[in-house]
């Protein structure tokens, strides 16, 4: 019968991974640490072992690093973060599962190491032991430095980080789809930084932003007079990038003429330099990334198929912002912290509803839009901390987001408070009067105490106000006038 070992110090997790296995036809063994791990090591064979990243008296990644288990490992931990899921492909880990786990992935791992021959143990013991010391020497000559720079802990974002700790060591051709703003190129770097070619060049470019009769040079290089200004010759990016990785991004906008060449780059692993005739051989791992659906440009003719299948091999999803709102909190914090530094001032702090309005936002420019929103905040707080009042003034000030219908004042207004009670939520507004009118009083006495150089009679009669009203008001907002005489 068919063996597998659980290690894990909690008892709820061995005791639902065990009544799984069993039901999957496998006889388990269970180890609450290291040390009885090590026992059941020494007297069985193990098909499968389920091991926890933190025991009582070692380290899971540690003990996968030294070869100690003959047998696939799935790594188990609740620390969720990048570097872990990385870490464990590379230390030789067959899978990475984040606590909590899908049982129907622990039911699919298990179908995975039942084998279609029976094999003698000595047999099954001599390859599990090759294969475990060929991962090791890879994971030791190529272990990176790990920097995570992609944040979340949603189970989007552990599906992404596990693809990425999958096909980081290979050189397969990846297609990076995701919406604009997502962090496309971020994944492409981490890609990049995970990967044998980490030490080598890595050049990202983006084809819609170079003019397509620039384009080509540029991807290919050129010989010195082959078009008007080429005073002399130049490399090309493939060049450039040869030994290393090379990103495309937005791969959906290059010319077809280009894709032609494209496509007979990937196919030959050979370049040629508008104006040669001659061609060079390249080693370039070729990431490529579109926010479009290809698919559709190819029912177009906008899209060669051919190159498509070519950039597709592996297929890598990034989703978007308002799919994993959950990330939202570390995330905004991470931006915060980053844009302050930035601009060398003091971080506020994100209160719990500031947090909350920012969870129930949509986000349709995606990572990109929520560091702006950041760096906005950051520079305008008048305080030490942000509130939902910070917050949804914030995204009320993102003109991409403004109607052109309606340019009066009341136009601006009614956009401003829709906006404003769209993210609020209305089932949370208490006191809207006076919240509303405590974010409209002081920038409209500024601005009329500007135009009357600070004189409150003269803003009084602008106002239309008693003058004990409007010094009262003055004093409730920590106004002082005679920051406007002139």
């Amino acid at each position: 019968m068919l063996k597998a070992l659980i290690v894990d110090d909690d008892d709820g997790i061995r005791w639902v991974l065990s009544r799984v296995l069993k039901e999957q036809g496998f006889e388990v063994v269970e180890a609450p640490d290291m040390a009885a791990a090590k026992q059941a090591v020494d007297a069985y064979i193990f098909s499968i072992v389920f091991l926890d990243v933190f025991l009582p008296d070692g380290n899971g990644m540690q003990a996968l690093e030294s070869g100690m288990f003959h047998a696939p490992v799935v790594m188990l931990t609740a620390e969720t973060t990048f570097d872990h899921a990385v870490e464990a492909y590379r230390a030789g880990a067959m899978e990475y599962l984040p606590k909590p786990f899908d049982l129907d992935e622990v039911r699919k791992l298990a179908q995975r190491v039942k084998p279609e021959k029976v094999v003698s143990q000595s047999d099954h013991k001599h390859e599990r032991k090759r294969q475990e010391k060929q991962s090791r020497a890879q994971y030791n000559k190529h272990k990176p430095q790990l920097q995570p720079a992609i944040l979340g802990k949603s189970q989007a974002m552990q599906t992404l980080f596990r693809m990425i700790g999958r096909v980081a060591a290979s050189d397969m051709t990846v297609l990076i789809t995701g919406e604009s703003g997502t962090g496309k190129e971020l994944v492409a770097q981490e890609l990049h930084k995970q990967s044998p070619r980490a030490n080598r060049a890595f050049i990202a470019i983006n084809t819609a932003a170079i003019p397509s009769e620039l384009l080509e040079a540029e991807l290919f290089g050129h010989e010195k007079g082959a078009f008007t200004g080429a005073d002399k010759a130049r490399a090309g990016h493939f060049e450039e990038a040869d030994g290393g990785t090379l990103f495309l991004d937005e791969i959906g906008d290059m010319p077809l003429a280009l894709q032609a060449k494209m496509l007979r780059v990937l196919e030959t692993g050979e370049v040629q330099r508008v104006g040669s005739t001659k061609t060079k051989r390249v080693n370039v791992r070729l990431l490529a990334a579109t926010h479009q659906f290809l698919q559709d440009k190819i029912k177009k003719g906008q899209f060669r198929e051919d190159l498509y299948y070519r950039l597709n091999v592996i297929p890598v999803h990034v989703p978007p912002l308002r799919e994993r709102s959950d990330d939202i909190p570390e995330l905004a914090a991470a931006l915060l912290a980053s844009a302050a530094e930035e601009l060398n001032i003091t971080a506020p702090i994100l209160m719990d509803d500031a947090i909350g309005l920012l969870q129930r936002y949509d986000w349709q420019g995606n990572v990109r839009e929520l560091k702006n929103v950041m760096r906005r905040l950051a520079v305008l707080t008048p305080g030490a901390s942000i509130t939902m009042a910070d917050v949804a003034l914030a995204l009320g000030n993102d003109e991409d987001n403004h109607s052109q219908e309606d340019d009066t004042l009341s136009g601006a207004v009614h956009r401003c408070i829709k906006r404003y009670l769209d993210q609020l939520g209305y089932a949370d507004v208490q006191g809207l009067h006076r919240h509303v009118l405590e974010q409209v009083e002081p920038p409209l006495l500024k601005l009329v105490l500007d135009k009357a150089e600070g004189n409150q009679l003269k803003v009084s009669e602008m106002l239309g106000l008693n003058r004990n009203t409007v010094r009262k008001m003055l004093k409730h907002y920590d106004i002082d006038p005679t920051h406007y005489k002139r």
